[in-house]
């Protein structure tokens, strides 16, 4: 039984590889789609949201929300639990996920010089040199975030996690076939007793990553013979406390016998440690072109544990409504260019799961019927009290996560 984790840059052959590897070997393959969809079964994120766990932009909520961290912890549990089977290829970045210490996977690269990536991307594409160019290096961006976020290296073809590096440029789709089929048979890369249990360590360690994450917490873990280790990488000013509610959780987890914490090499950082409250309201978007204003409210929200992003115009926000995705918005009426009318108009037309608090200094009776007509959430005048404004938010982020609860069941 061995495990080939196949891995490749883009326009590197790597389809034609892997579908004669898949033949001459007969092993079963495993792609991202499959995990990922694992993984947002388990979780309850969305798929699309897990898929953005490979892009090298990260939502400007993500501190607030540790989404980005929950669906790695999620892909990886999904991952674990697929370990267990005989003569797997796992295809595609997901396959990095595996510790080196399960010593029967064979860490297999794909990569090619980048002319002859240019030059298989217009074929492959039918798009200019230029198109093939800003396509590959888009895809290289994020892989480099992937490899970072997963293995601490700036570069995604640094050969030193694998075993073999295979240049598709250099080498034919048999050559490249021979040589990882033959690897694979060997002796080396067969499963151990303690290779079995590194495997049955990294299910018990993504079981307490899964458990922790969906508890708001970032940490990472790590288990051997039924002790999971849990790392804090982000300074924390209460460590005692902290380090008791993980123990916890972890404890909890079916096949645990122990539980153990210790602090990271970037715990020491200026970075403070933030649990991700699911209660409270963490994707905020707040709207208003008066910069002073809006800012100090961003730092009052956040005060009180409400993460928030900024636009200052109705533009901003649309944009960043179809690329952020916020729950939750605090919307000026008076703006430049849109109004916040419009914005709501648009908001409402679009996304009108998305709660929207209409703030203004401005506005009238007529006004405001108009916009609770629209579908807003409230109608708030300025100046307004931090605590009427957060009795407000809460109440409406509440609607939201009962929205997504009754979508799920």
């Amino acid at each position: 039984m061995s495990i080939i984790t196949f891995f490749s840059g883009s326009f590197c052959n790597q389809e034609a590889v892997l579908d004669q590897l898949k033949q001459k070997t007969q092993y079963r393959v495993i792609d991202d789609p499959a995990i990922i969809a694992a993984a947002s079964q388990a979780s309850g994120l969305s798929e699309k949201k897990i898929e953005g766990a490979f892009s090298s932009k990260t939502s400007i909520f993500n501190q607030f929300t540790h989404e980005k961290e929950r669906s790695i912890a999620h892909l990886r549990l999904a991952l674990s639990e697929m370990l267990n089977a005989d003569n797997l290829i796992i295809s595609g970045a997901s396959g990095l996920l595996i510790p080196n210490k399960i010593s029967h996977a064979l860490w297999v690269c794909l990569i090619a010089d980048l002319k002859s990536r240019i030059a298989t991307a217009q074929q492959q594409k039918n798009i200019s040199e230029k198109e093939a160019v800003n396509l590959i290096r888009k895809n290289d961006e994020n892989m480099s975030a992937w490899v970072k976020a997963v293995l601490g290296l700036e570069d995604p073809w640094n050969a030193s996690p694998y075993d073999i590096m295979i240049p598709t440029d250099k080498m034919s789709v048999a050559e490249s076939v021979q040589l990882i089929s033959q690897h694979a048979a060997s002796d080396v890369v067969q499963a151990t007793d303690a290779s079995k249990q590194a495997i049955s360590d990294f299910q018990l360690a993504a079981k307490a990553g899964a458990a922790l994450a969906n508890a708001g917490h970032d940490v990472q873990t790590d288990a051997k013979n039924g002790t999971v280790t849990i790392t804090i990488n982000k300074h924390v000013l209460m460590l005692s406390r902290l380090e008791d509610e993980l123990k916890q959780i972890a404890e909890k987890v079916p096949g645990v016998k122990g539980v153990e914490t210790t602090v990271g090499e970037n715990f020491y950082k200026p970075d403070i440690y933030r649990k991700y409250d699911f209660q409270m309201p963490s994707k905020v978007l707040l709207v208003d072109d008066e910069r002073e204003f809006v800012q100090t409210l961003s730092e009052r929200l956040l005060m009180r544990d409400m993460g928030s992003a900024v636009a200052y115009d109705g533009e901003s926000a649309l944009t960043m409504v179809d690329e952020e995705e916020p729950e939750v918005m605090i919307l000026d009426l008076k703006m430049p260019g849109i109004d916040g009318i419009e914005v709501l108009r648009k908001v409402k037309a679009t996304r009108p799961d998305i709660e929207v608090i209409i703030l203004t200094g401005h506005g009238s009776e007529a006004d405001r019927k108009v916009c609770m007509d629209l579908g807003a959430f409230d109608y708030l005048y300025k100046p307004v009290d931090i605590d009427l404004l957060s009795k407000t938010l809460k109440a409406a982020n509440e609607k939201v996560q009962k929205q997504k609860t009754k979508k799920a069941d």
